[in-house]
């Protein structure tokens, strides 16, 4: 960083001299102390001469040549120099702002013509520092030195530096982003940049942004140099964001993404570092073209899942906590950066839950059995029902078949409706198993969802945990019934209930019905086709010429009804000849013998 040269070496640095505003007095028009800063954003580049006039000047320099001279004499106000001629000059004490002494050689300038009352003439040490210090300033500017510099006050469009001349530096070149608030630097001691420099003008335009630059550009070429993938690095976060944190290496940055914070599930990067928070880090990939560096904190750990399957032995039983619950089922922690999902159909044996949501809670401690683990895809099943046992496995024994039981309707479907005995168990009523009498096409013409019914077991199968139920065994078997109390050639009285093309059905019994053809109906060959032969709801007898109970049909005959009439009134014609006959030839016999 260049400096500026004191009076007693030349060539010695000179640290920015801490100088009342006063020392350099303002021109009029110049703006004070507490106007608000302010940017020209229209055009992007500062007009740095309007803001110099704007700023104002220190008075134009008009120095004459510099004498080297020796003190005589030291006073609380004056100090006495010999320049080599015949009359001594003289210089304020307060110019000095070194400890000097009797005899010291010093640099001076005539300050102005004439000579004081005593006969001095007027000297100046204060304007020969001026002149090393502009100097010292064209030196730093035309080789791009840095200059140090003390803010001493905040102005119009910027602030005041001390350079050992005042100096005005924009808003715009104090920081590398938009700064706001320019009363924070007040007071600072800061590295700055000669931008522009007007000797004559007593005029200087200042940067700390090109320090600031230039700073991080050595920084960055450093930080490059050590970073290459694989490397442990430590830095110190820079900034959030919601998918990870930037990290500051030392003048680059680079991405720690959320994914590579932790083994374990993370809502949000401030779940596990903050800003300004140092960390170790892993170089995962680096481009140095485009200077992208992603980093990683997991990788200086080992993968919990690859030892997952010598912790978590299936069967075993573990505790964990929920983390997320889903339509589907819910994920526990096991441990940071290992999770297991429990099923929905691993949660209960019964099958009526709707959600997951019922049974657990994110957030909830739960034991859960380990049931299958896979590491190569990172998945771990687990499931609840198993620390109870199953009921299918003693179902025989709490039930037998031909037992009634109770339950309520849990899912009605096309071929039956499934009834819930107790939890977990579920047994099937199959639509020809609902009645003995009815044609049921779907359950739902006589079952509700909810309702609670009894039902007979059919069947039991524990090993494809099967139940069969049955309603209508609830009751006799109509037909069994019908069957066991009637017989082929017996005559039966019977209601039309049906008519079909080729004959009527007839209601022999609830829920029993029988066929007669339109070939046993008399009087059918003289009735046009299509003509009913008997009407729906009329009562006749019919006899029964055909039986067939595997098949639950029965065949009936009026026609067989009308024969079977005459026959009898034949048979009771004959009965009663017979016994006339009888009569008549045993009073024959009665009169012979008389």
């Amino acid at each position: 960083m260049a400096s500026l040269p004191d009076e007693r070496n030349a060539e010695a640095p000179l640290k920015p001299q801490h100088r009342d505003v006063e020392e350099h007095p303002v021109m009029p028009g110049a703006p004070v102390e507490g106007v608000e800063a302010e940017q020209d954003s229209s055009s992007g580049e500062e007009n740095y001469e309007q803001m110099m006039a704007e700023y104002g000047h220190i008075e134009e320099n008009h120095d004459g040549e510099v004498i080297l001279g020796h003190i005589l004499s030291i006073s609380d106000d004056t100090v006495i120099v010999d320049i080599g001629q015949k009359t001594e000059g003289f210089v304020p004490r307060d110019q000095f702002l070194q400890e000097i002494n009797v005899g010291d050689q010093i640099e001076v300038v005539v300050d102005r013509s004439g000579t004081s009352p005593e006969g001095f003439l007027y000297l100046s040490h204060e304007k020969v520092r001026r002149l090393r210090h502009w100097d010292t300033l064209e030196q730093a500017m035309n080789e791009g030195l840095l200059v140090s510099g003390h803010v001493l006050a905040k102005v119009k469009g910027g602030l005041s530096v001390d350079v050992g001349v005042r100096a005005f530096m924009p808003a715009s070149q104090i920081d590398l982003r938009p700064t706001h608030n320019l009363d924070q630097f007040v007071g600072q001691d800061i590295p700055v940049r000669i931008l522009k420099l007007n000797r004559r003008k007593g005029n200087v335009v200042v940067s700390r942004r090109m320090a600031i630059e230039e700073e991080v550009t050595a920084k960055r070429s450093a930080a490059l140099e050590s970073i290459f993938e694989g490397a442990v690095l430590e830095g110190t976060i820079k900034n959030l964001t919601d998918y990870g944190a930037f990290v500051d290496l030392g003048g680059i940055d680079g991405l720690l993404h959320i994914s590579d914070m932790s083994y374990g599930r993370v809502n949000h990067p401030s779940d596990v570092v903050a800003s300004g928070q140092p960390v170790t880090v892993r170089v995962l990939r680096f481009d140095r073209e485009k200077g992208r560096i992603s980093l990683g904190m997991k990788q200086l750990f080992v993968d919990p899942w690859e030892t997952a399957v010598e912790r978590y032995v299936i069967g075993s039983h573990l505790q964990g906590r929920v983390v997320s619950v889903t339509d589907y089922g819910a994920f526990v922690e096991i441990e940071p950066g290992v999770e297991g999902l429990i099923h929905i159909s691993e949660m209960t044996w019964s099958r009526r839950m709707k959600h997951p949501g019922k049974v657990v809670k994110p957030g909830e401690m739960v034991e859960a059995i380990v049931l299958d683990i896979r590491p190569q895809d990172k998945r771990v099943s687990l499931g609840l029902k198993q620390l109870e046992a199953d009921p299918w496995t003693t179902l025989g024994e709490r039930y037998s078949v031909g037992s009634v039981v109770e339950g309520r309707v849990r899912k009605l479907t096309d071929f039956g409706a499934f009834i819930e005995i107790e939890e977990g168990i579920d047994g099937l009523v199959h639509v020809s198993d609902m009645s003995w009498t009815k044609h049921v096409k779907h359950p739902s013409e006589l079952l509700k969802k909810g309702q609670m019914v009894q039902a007979v077991i059919l069947q039991i199968d524990t090993g494809h945990r099967r139940l069969s139920l049955g309603i209508k065994q609830l009751e006799p078997d109509a037909w069994e019934t019908f069957f066991n109390t009637h017989m082929v050639n017996e005559i039966v009285t019977g209601k039309v209930v049906r008519v079909a093309n080729f004959g009527v059905f007839v209601e022999l019994a609830p829920g029993v019905e029988g066929l007669c053809h339109n070939s046993e109906v008399p009087g059918s060959e003289s009735r046009g086709a299509g003509a009913a032969p008997l009407p729906v709801g009329s009562e006749h007898e019919f006899k029964i010429i055909r039986m067939n109970e595997t098949e639950k049909k029965i065949g009936l005959s009026m026609k067989a009804v009308g024969e079977e009439k005459d026959r009898a009134r034949l048979k009771g014609y004959q009965e009663q000849a017979e016994a006339a006959s009888q009569s008549f030839e045993a009073q024959n016999q009665d009169g012979e013998e008389g």
